[in-house]
C-alpha cells in the first residue's frame, strides 16, 4: 500500500444552478474548477509539512479523471431566496511537522462572515485541544482566537466560504467549498 500524504493543498469554491439537483452540484463543481476529477471525501486532517498553493498552481499537479482527495462542504436548496452557505476552516500549527485541522460547515440562513468564522473556530478548537491548550470554550471566537495565537502553538487560521440565495424561480442552487489535496510531482 502506498503511503500517500499530500504535500500540497488548495482552496476553491463555487455556485451552481439548475432544474436538477445533481446537475446543480455539477455546475458548482465546474464553477469551483474541480468537476473533472474523481473526488473522494476525507476527514479533517491538514497533513504535516503540507503547503497551501493557489488553485491555479494546485490544478497543474492534477490530471482529468484522477482520484483526488478533498475535504468538502456543500449545501443546496430549491427554495426561492433561501440563503445557503458552505465553508471550510483551516487551523495550521506553528510547528510544520505537526498536523493541523480542516473543518466543514454547511448552513442555512448564515452570511459568509458568520459561517466562515464558525468553520475557522471549529478547526482551531480541534487543533487547540490536540495541542493541550487550555481555553474557555464558552468565550467568543475572537477571544479564543487570541488565546490560540498568543500560545505560539497555532500559526494561522483561515477559511474559504461560499454563499448564495436560492434561485427566484425555484431552480436548485448548490454551493461548495473545498480543500483539495495534491501529491508532489516527481
Amino acid at each position: 500500500m502506498n503511503n500517500f500524504v499530500p504535500s500540497k493543498m488548495f482552496f476553491t469554491k463555487g455556485v451552481g444552478r439548475h432544474k436538477e439537483y445533481l446537475q446543480s452540484f455539477e455546475m458548482a463543481l465546474r464553477d469551483a474548477g474541480i468537476a473533472e476529477f474523481n473526488l473522494v471525501s476525507v476527514s479533517s486532517i491538514f497533513p504535516p509539512n503540507c503547503k497551501r498553493v493557489s488553485r491555479e498552481d494546485g490544478k497543474k499537479l492534477l490530471n482529468p479523471g484522477q482520484v483526488v482527495f478533498t475535504v468538502m462542504a456543500r449545501q443546496a436548496t430549491n427554495e426561492p431566496n433561501r440563503l445557503i452557505c458552505s465553508s471550510i476552516g483551516l487551523a495550521q500549527p506553528s510547528d510544520p511537522n505537526h498536523y493541523g485541522y480542516l473543518s466543514e460547515h454547511h448552513s442555512f440562513g448564515e452570511k459568509e462572515q458568520k459561517a466562515g468564522d464558525y468553520a475557522e473556530d471549529l478547526a482551531a478548537t480541534m487543533l487547540a485541544t490536540t495541542l493541550g491548550l487550555e481555553f474557555d470554550s464558552s468565550a467568543a471566537w475572537d477571544e479564543r482566537e487570541q488565546v490560540y495565537k498568543s500560545s505560539g502553538k497555532i500559526f494561522k487560521t483561515t477559511n474559504i466560504t461560499q454563499s448564495a440565495e436560492g434561485h427566484k424561480d425555484g431552480l436548485w442552487t448548490t454551493v461548495v467549498s473545498a480543500a483539495v489535496f495534491a501529491p508532489e510531482q516527481n
